[in-house]
């Protein structure tokens, strides 16, 4: 067994359909929008992308795995569980959060008075404080599912390190 590196990153990414009627559930905020996400929890973006890093970052089985789209107890879940159970493994594998980066890919609603917001929120769901989430968001410039405004999707990176104290 290789020691245990002092660092490590995790790499995450979703999309989902938008369909109509809102609002839009990003980053555990409910923004206002005609739009909302298709999926079988509350489609949150964001968050399935942050999971997915956090559990990258700790080589576990991803969300899909994890959470299955096909498990009733999963339907219209609030995807702040999956966040949960993520860093519940990246504080059990020995390890903390250092910071997240993330982009929104979206064309509708337009992200930009909601950053400050989601920032803090993410914040305090991952225990980190407002300067350790990078977070922007990007439009589609009309190319492609997510341009045309009928999709949404969100990418993230993390940084994890070894624990220094155990509590």
């Amino acid at each position: 067994m290789s020691p245990r590196p002092p660092f490590r990153v995790g790499l995450g990414y979703d999309s989902h359909r938008l369909g109509n009627g809102g609002p839009l559930r990003i980053g555990g905020m409910d923004i206002p929008a005609e739009v909302h996400a298709i999926g079988h929890s509350d489609a949150d973006v964001l968050l399935h992308a942050i999971t997915d890093a956090l559990l990258g970052s700790v080589a576990a089985p991803d969300i899909g795995r994890l959470f299955p789209d096909n498990a009733t107890e999963n339907r219209g879940r609030n995807s702040a569980d999956f966040v949960a159970e993520a860093m519940h493994r990246v504080r059990s594998a020995g390890y903390e959060l250092v910071n997240i980066d993330a982009v929104i890919l979206a064309e509708r609603p337009k992200m930009a008075p909601h950053i400050d917001d989601l920032r803090q929120t993410i914040g305090r769901m991952l225990d980190l404080p407002t300067d350790g989430v990078g977070l922007k968001a990007k439009t589609g410039e009309t190319v492609g599912v997510i341009g045309q405004g009928a999709a949404i999707a969100a990418r993230c990176v993390v940084m994890i390190q070894t624990r220094t104290s155990v509590g």
